[in-house]
């Protein structure tokens, strides 16, 4: 769970069950507590298996209706290197599959 915001719920779940969701996580302005009204969420994504852009986009679309905001998806394999160490530091769990 993300202090400020309770994303952790039913519909969450049961959204990230049907997307086959190994896990979600935080990171940018969210985690680090400096979010605007204005600010996206960015949230780092892994999946049971491989996935196509259309899931991703379907996920994302989902995931910002949930939530109120515009959500940035990414995976850990899209994340530039330059700034790869700082989001992995920083992201904290949103959703893991148990």
């Amino acid at each position: 769970m993300v202090d400020g915001m309770n994303i952790v719920d039913e519909r969450l779940v049961r959204l990230c069950h049907q997307y086959h969701v190994a896990s979600l996580k935080v990171f940018g302005s969210l985690a680090r507590g400096e979010e605007r009204e204005d600010s996206d969420i960015d949230i780092l994504v892994q999946f049971v298996r491989p996935v196509g852009l259309l899931t991703m986009v379907r996920l994302e679309r989902e995931l910002s209706k949930l939530l109120g905001r515009k959500v940035d998806l990414v995976t850990e394999h899209a994340i530039s290197p330059y700034i790869r160490e700082s989001v992995l530091s920083s992201a904290q769990e949103m959703y893991e599959l148990s």
